[in-house]
């Protein structure tokens, strides 16, 4: 099959134009039950067919009376009024009060012929068949009369209403059991490719669990439509032809997600060309993450083609599907709450593309928002589930300076409030830390993995509460404490020890290639897999490499041009382990938890210190406390124990730099 490029790239708006000016949709109305009305929209203007109440009631039990009969009653001179019979609620007794009298009644009951006011039994008292009055009442007191609340005829829902508990109330009140609502549209949802395996089923290499066919049904009925989720389709042409036919004849609406870009194994725009016309719209949206999406049209039904990377496929739904959704199904448009804040590190967009750069939130000592780029990739789910917001970054800008004012649109309606910020390298003995504080009661932490070093200058920006790092001093081989001076975070920052972890190298299970140390990463029959610069395990890296250049009398440079795979990088522990397990490198640096969970081989290189930064004025927080409380638990060092390749140290817990003493002169410090 011949490869093809995209069709023309047009910019989100022209899309939208040649979405809207392709198709009609004529919304349809249905009659439901107030049971199945909440969240639909009305389709029609509902009038009182009765008064609310039908009658005049009592709103306190008491007296029905003639207000004046009351008038200068008091204490001292109570009116006397002879009593004529009782109401209750619900009874439709005929009772006529007369000059002089008064009538029992309770709460809700109607009024009874003659009278105008109620007196709360609270201010009277009975003796024999008379009614002692000693507080006067105005007419109308304790008294709803009949229509004061909604009035026949009065239009009571408008259409167009999104139906809440409030107007079901109002609705039963009514007694109308049934309102006139739009029908939702029906919306079909496949996935494609020959790589997605469904949830349930087992996972061969090569393959992945589908993610975007559940979160796309979801996101549709979110916005007012009606979702059916019909699997994976595999790259077959015949069999994608034959699905989308009997899509497009059932559903108002089409979403496949996979199979859009201009690869070879990519099929859906050529099949949408072949069902009908006009079919393909737009092949190729000049937005980021999302250009490979797909827009079609037959026989007056929309079929989308969104991206099969999870955040591709739902930032180009939010941006371009789902103001579609709520129009057919007669909902307003969301509008995104907008925030001022700062970027926390230099942002690269990519130029003639409009951007959507997605970014977690924090508080910075003076108050202000900072916006942390989420960089696991538009191929990772998580990168929407962990965003607040993303900065919508223009197709002629190519950098946003670090530091720099930028507005993030909110994807909820506020900022999640969270208990803890903990920005900086991330490790499962964190998360263990967490869960032990969620024993006492939940606690809602915001974690942000930037690397060591930038949860450091997140400590010193007063951004992070907690930031964890292993950063290794190459002179000293000492971990971290040199680095509060040289980040110039000593004077308002304690570091606690928290603790220690195995690096090694890491190779096929049963080492079949009979790795022994680093010596072996320079022989040809070696391919390594590296981590990202700037990490703490590259930099150890690094250090041994440095030290082995010296002994061999050689360059740095000059030593790892003889390592094969040396710039292929990888940016987490699990990432190397799992580029060994599958057979993309021979060997490389992580962790032995890691390395545990794929069954690889680990050849111990040396302990790192694993401890916590905190900002001085963060140390009395709550959260903070309770965190330290965890990490200096008896339960949080049996549990980290039973973790491969992570241990406490003696030191756990231990304060090793308060501000205001001199590094290295200050370690245990209780506090």
């Amino acid at each position: 099959m011949e490869q093809k490029e995209f069709h023309e790239v047009v910019t989100i708006e022209e899309a939208r134009r040649r979405l809207r000016s392709s198709f009609t949709f004529a919304p349809r109305v249905e009659v439901v039950g107030l049971d199945e009305a909440l969240g639909r929209v009305t389709a029609v203007d509902v009038a009182a067919p009765i008064d609310v109440p039908p009658f005049d009631r009592a709103t306190m039990d008491g007296y029905a009376v003639q207000a004046t009969e009351t008038f200068h009653a008091d204490e001292e001179r109570p009116r006397e009024l002879a009593l004529k019979g009782q109401i209750m609620a619900g009874e439709a007794r005929t009772l006529e009060i007369g000059k002089g009298g008064a009538i029992a009644i309770a709460t809700g009951a109607p009024l009874p012929k003659g009278a105008n006011a109620v007196v709360m039994v609270e201010y009277t008292h009975r003796k024999g068949r008379k009614i002692l009055i000693y507080k006067p009442v105005t007419p109308g007191e304790n008294v709803m009369a009949a229509g004061s609340d909604i009035m026949r005829g009065e239009t009571v829902v408008r259409r167009g209403t999104i139906i809440t508990p409030r107007e079901t109330g109002v609705l039963a009140a009514l007694g109308l059991g049934k309102v006139e609502v739009y029908s939702r549209p029906s919306v079909g949802i496949i996935s494609t490719g020959d790589e997605i395996v469904e949830p349930g089923k087992k996972l061969e290499f090569g393959q992945i669990y589908d993610v975007n066919g559940r979160a796309i049904a979801h996101a549709v009925r979110e916005n007012g439509c009606n979702a059916e989720f019909l699997g994976v389709v595999k790259d077959d042409p015949k069999a994608l032809f034959k699905k989308l036919r009997e899509m497009v004849e059932r559903y108002d609406l089409v979403i496949t997600s996979g199979g859009t870009s201009a690869g070879l194994g990519d099929l859906v725009y050529r099949i949408i060309d072949d069902l009908g016309r006009p079919g393909v719209i737009v092949h190729g949206v000049a937005i980021k993450p999302g250009k490979p999406t797909v827009i079609g049209v037959v026989g007056n039904k929309p079929i989308i083609g969104l991206p099969g990377y999870p955040t591709s496929a739902m930032v180009v739904f939010d941006v371009l599907l789902a103001p579609l959704l709520r129009a057919m199904a007669q909902l307003p448009e969301v509008e995104r709450k907008k925030v001022q804040a700062r970027a926390a590190m230099r942002l690269y967009s990519a130029k003639g593309r409009y951007e959507y750069i997605l970014v977690n939130l924090v508080q910075g000592a003076d108050g202000g928002l900072s916006a942390y780029p989420i960089l696991t990739g538009s191929g990772a789910i998580t990168t929407l589930a962990e965003a607040d917001g993303y900065i919508e970054v223009p197709e002629l800008m190519e950098l946003v300076p670090e530091g720099s004012d930028v507005e993030v649109a909110l994807l909820s309606e506020g900022l999640r409030p969270t208990d803890l910020t903990i920005i900086g390298s991330h490790c499962l003995g964190v998360d263990l830390l967490l869960a032990l504080m969620n024993v006492e009661r939940p606690i809602l932490a915001k974690v942000i993995n930037v690397g060591s070093s930038g949860g450091m200058m997140a400590v010193r920006r007063g951004e992070a509460d907690i930031a964890g790092t292993h950063l290794i001093d190459d002179a000293t081989g000492e971990y971290n404490l040199p680095f509060l001076a040289r980040l110039k975070i000593a004077r308002g920052a304690y570091l606690v020890r928290g603790y220690d972890r195995e690096q090694g190298l890491v190779a096929a299970k049963g080492n079949p290639r009979g790795i022994k140390g680093k010596e072996d990463l320079f022989r040809p029959d070696i391919t390594l897999i590296n981590r990202n610069a700037g990490s703490g395990t590259r930099i150890l890296l690094e250090m041994e490499l440095k030290r082995l250049a010296k002994e061999r009398g050689e360059s740095f440079k000059a030593l790892i041009q003889g390592i094969k795979g040396y710039q292929v990088e990888a940016k987490s522990h699990t990432a190397v382990a799992a580029a060994v397990a599958f057979g993309r490198a021979d060997v490389g640096l992580a962790i032995r938890t890691v390395a545990e969970q794929y069954g690889l081989t680990f050849l111990p290189l040396r302990e790192e210190k694993y401890d916590f930064a905190i900002p001085a004025d963060r140390m009395d927080k709550p959260a903070v406390r309770r965190f330290l409380g965890a990490l200096r638990s008896d339960e949080f060092r049996e549990q980290l124990a039973r973790m491969a390749g992570l241990r406490p140290n003696e030191e756990t817990g231990k304060v090793i730099h308060e501000p205001g003493r001199p590094l290295g002169k200050n370690k245990k410090i209780d506090r």
